[in-house]
């Protein structure tokens, strides 16, 4: 079984333990999620089964949406909810106060990881160094934030929920602590829900209780699946001939003069045979299409 399914991760649950039940219910030895959410987090979150696993550095990693609520007044050492209170502190701003303020958050902003977070440093993961109550001096990064929209507001207890469209690498934690900080009164992020991610909804989400009863459904989980090569269509399709397929397959490059219509100023192609299989990703040199990876079911 190859392909991706999208799960919509339920709060709780960390994005490990969800492939954990995904390998359980289909029987796939090889299982991976793209992009980790946190277990307060809910949303997308997909899950590549079997050979989808060999394309893991190729899928495009396009921008992410998320809703995120949050609290004023509070910090933790966590900057959500989960974590311990670190301080509280009066409010006295409104609804439109903290609409002003998330204008100056849009475009590039620079970004700290959080502590309890999964960056390296020093061969070292921050939330393992967090743990031991180690706090480290991070990298700072910039990131983009292309859309920030106050949707909803709650002025008598402070609450606030925000959609939000950014670059990978974003912390919503670290977004909603700045805007605390820049209010003056602390802010901790209450409820996050990831509503994009490579290309990807809700709208394309099942939950794992789905899968699980597909599993013993007449259809079966395939009715979930995703093929890879909708995930990878961002890249420029190619056609070869029966020879150059078998080839391909096998691991060998190809003259690229024998290759008809390769796109202008592409880099990697989706190479496909001529009825329309797909065969892998080649990447386009001055004189060959090498392979990258080959498309095993």
């Amino acid at each position: 079984m190859t392909g991706i399914i999208c799960i919509n991760k339920d709060k709780g649950r960390t994005s490990f333990s969800v492939c954990a039940e995904l390998r359980r219910i289909t029987a796939q030895k090889k299982c991976g999620h793209m992009g980790t959410l946190d277990p307060l987090a809910t949303g997308v979150l997909p899950v590549m089964l079997g050979g989808a696993t060999r394309f893991l550095d190729y899928y495009p990693e396009s921008d992410k949406g998320y809703r995120a609520r949050f609290v004023l007044g509070k910090t933790t050492d966590t900057l959500d909810i989960t974590g311990a209170v670190t301080g509280e502190y009066p409010v006295n701003c409104s609804a439109d106060d903290v609409k002003k303020a998330l204008e100056d958050f849009k475009g590039v902003v620079t970004q700290i990881p959080p502590m309890y977070s999964a960056v390296s440093v020093g061969g070292k993961r921050l939330y393992e160094l967090a743990r031991q109550g180690k706090n480290v001096e991070r990298p700072p990064r910039q990131v983009q934030i292309k859309r920030l929209e106050l949707i909803s507001s709650d002025e008598n207890n402070n609450e606030y929920e925000i959609d939000v469209l950014c670059s990978k690498g974003t912390y919503i934690r670290v977004l909603i602590d700045d805007l605390g900080a820049k209010l003056g009164c602390g802010a901790v992020m209450t409820a996050l829900v990831r509503t994009f991610a490579y290309g990807f909804t809700l709208k394309d989400c099942v939950t794992v209780s789905q899968v699980k009863d597909a599993a013993c459904s007449e259809n079966g989980i395939t009715q979930y699946l995703i093929p890879v090569e909708q995930a990878l269509s961002s890249y420029e399709k190619i056609t070869v001939s029966p020879a150059q397929s078998k080839r391909f397959k096998n691991g060998g490059a190809l003259d690229i003069a024998r290759i008809k219509k390769i796109p202008k100023n592409a880099d990697i192609v989706r190479v496909c045979s001529p009825d329309n299989e797909f065969l892998g990703l080649g990447e386009v040199r001055e004189n060959e299409l090498a392979v990258k990876r080959v498309y095993v079911e």
